[in-house]
């Protein structure tokens, strides 16, 4: 689809974890295992966009394509906008799905899930979010939740994000995702924008969006990919992809899972 770009923004100097990208899960680089799923979920090229010539050497050696950007960025969205005007010059693409790569485990058809709520015009951004189902998650600051209104089945417009324990009463809370897919507009204005005052006070980019009266909408799916931040992620990782390979490899079949 030649209007759809997946970016996946990649950097060596992650605070909690450094060089991730390139950490080893089962054989091959974490980055690796993300650019696959991207490219499972066949909706349109797919590029890493690194300040690190060994995370775009890893991806040109699976196969994949990689593009060099600046290192003083301060977001993977500032990262991948810079990206987009080297890899698409031309203003082809209409839709930008910024991919974060530390997800090793996300599932193609969520990627594919997050085009559904820009099918509605009103939609600038749209994004994922799962229920959560662990008590402890719900107050947890580390997962962050999705205040939303519905809009349509499985479907939310998202009213705030927050890491605090919200909304209050009975009721769902849905675990936030951070996948988006911008219009091209909207990328174009968001990371032109300077950092907002809820965004300081949560640390939540996506807020600067909200309080400039952008719209986000949420699709809701089923599971939460895990997230690569510490040294105790990427053990669960490793667990989880080494010795239950056919699981978490689920498109590419059983020869893929056993290289």
């Amino acid at each position: 689809m030649a209007d759809i770009l997946i970016l996946i923004p990649a950097r060596m100097a992650s605070t909690r974890l450094p060089g991730k990208p390139l950490a080893d899960i089962a054989g091959e680089p974490m980055i690796v295992h993300v650019l696959r799923r991207a490219q499972a979920a066949a909706i349109g090229p797919v590029v890493v966009a690194t300040d690190s010539l060994e995370i775009a050497a890893a991806v040109e050696k699976s196969g994949g394509r990689a593009v060099m950007t600046r290192a003083d960025h301060a977001s993977g969205s500032d990262r991948i906008f810079e990206a987009l005007g080297k890899v698409d010059p031309g203003r082809r693409a209409a839709i930008i799905v910024n991919l974060q790569g530390d997800l090793p485990t996300l599932d193609p058809a969520h990627i594919a899930a997050t085009l559904g709520p820009l099918a509605d015009d009103a939609v600038d951004i749209a994004t994922l979010a799962a229920e959560i189902k662990s008590a402890k998650d719900r107050d947890n600051p580390n997962v962050v939740k999705v205040v939303g209104t519905p809009v349509a089945p499985s479907r939310l417009r998202a009213l705030y994000f927050t890491r605090a324990t919200a909304p209050a009463g009975d009721g769902p809370l849905y675990h936030h995702i951070g996948l988006y897919a911008f219009r091209r507009a909207a990328l174009e204005r968001f990371v032109a924008l300077p950092p907002s005052p809820l965004e300081r006070r949560e640390k939540l980019e996506q807020l600067r969006a909200l309080e400039a009266g952008m719209r986000i909408d949420v699709a809701i799916v089923d599971t939460v990919p895990l997230g690569i931040d510490t040294p105790e992620d990427l053990e669960t990782a490793r667990a989880m992809l080494e010795h239950d390979p056919e699981k978490w490899h689920p498109v590419f079949g059983k020869d893929h899972a056993q290289k």
